[in-house]
């Protein structure tokens, strides 16, 4: 009896092999253990979520519109300043600006004529470029803000209108969080507390230089409409003069 027992146990166990000792098949893969499992779900949560799209190639028109999420050093954000202040949408709002202050006679002490003309423009630039070194470089660079724009991806016009407004008032910080917009608050302030040194001086009070300080965030709101729709705008240009592109700019 027990040799009976015997054999049929070795018989038993020759059948029911495991499915990894069979050929053709692989050995189940043991399971994670649940604390590595929670640990890579902690690691993706510390990752920041992508909100914001970004331009393959920078822009000529808009240089400030992002194309990399890393921060950027102060050499960098001086260097954005500069580019800012010379850009050809810096260049073109100012000289169209300065037409319509000629045309409705503002500043008065300007007056008319070309050289009021030059002056306006000349200032208009002046005070951007204030504002680009106060914002842009020195104030974001003490803080840790980013002075970048952030395209938002599948945006609406109206929630474009909406978060154009709001990056006025919010920002990026370095390290990528959302912050109050210090620096892009400030930076135009400083610079009109600046141009009084030059501007006419019988519109060197208080309320010009607030009333100056408002039409420039407005402006920057405006700026911030067109660069969240600037790459659509490129591609239909491009598109216009039958070259191809991938809606950016070098």
């Amino acid at each position: 009896m027990l040799a009976v027992l015997a054999g049929g146990v070795r018989s038993g166990a020759q059948e029911t092999k495991k499915p990894a000792d069979q050929p053709g098949q692989e050995a189940p893969q043991p399971e994670k253990p649940a604390e590595v499992i929670a640990q890579q779900v902690g690691e993706a949560a510390k990752k920041p979520i992508q909100w914001f799209t970004l331009l393959d190639r920078k822009s000529l028109f808009f240089p400030d519109i992002a194309v990399s999420a890393e921060p950027l050093s102060p050499f960098g954000k001086f260097a954005l300043s500069v580019n800012n202040s010379v850009s050809i949408h810096t260049v073109l709002a100012s000289a169209l600006g300065s037409a319509f202050e000629q045309a409705d006679g503002s500043p008065t002490g300007f007056g008319q004529g070309w050289n009021a003309y030059g002056e306006r423009f000349g200032t208009a630039l002046a005070r951007e470029s204030s504002a680009e070194f106060f914002g842009t470089f020195v104030l974001a660079s003490a803080l840790h803000e980013d002075p970048r724009f952030f395209r938002q991806r599948d945006l609406g016009f109206g929630h474009g209108v909406k978060y154009s407004l709001k990056r006025i008032f919010i920002t990026r910080s370095d390290d990528g969080r959302q912050v109050v917009n210090v620096s892009g608050l400030m930076g135009p302030l400083l610079a009109e507390g600046l141009a009084n040194v030059y501007w006419p001086e019988q519109n060197r009070t208080v309320g010009d230089t607030l009333l100056r300080y408002g039409l420039d965030l407005a402006t920057r709101a405006g700026g911030n409409l067109m660069r969240q729709y600037w790459p659509v705008v490129y591609q239909k240009l491009e598109h216009s003069d039958g070259s191809k592109g991938k809606g950016t700019e070098e």
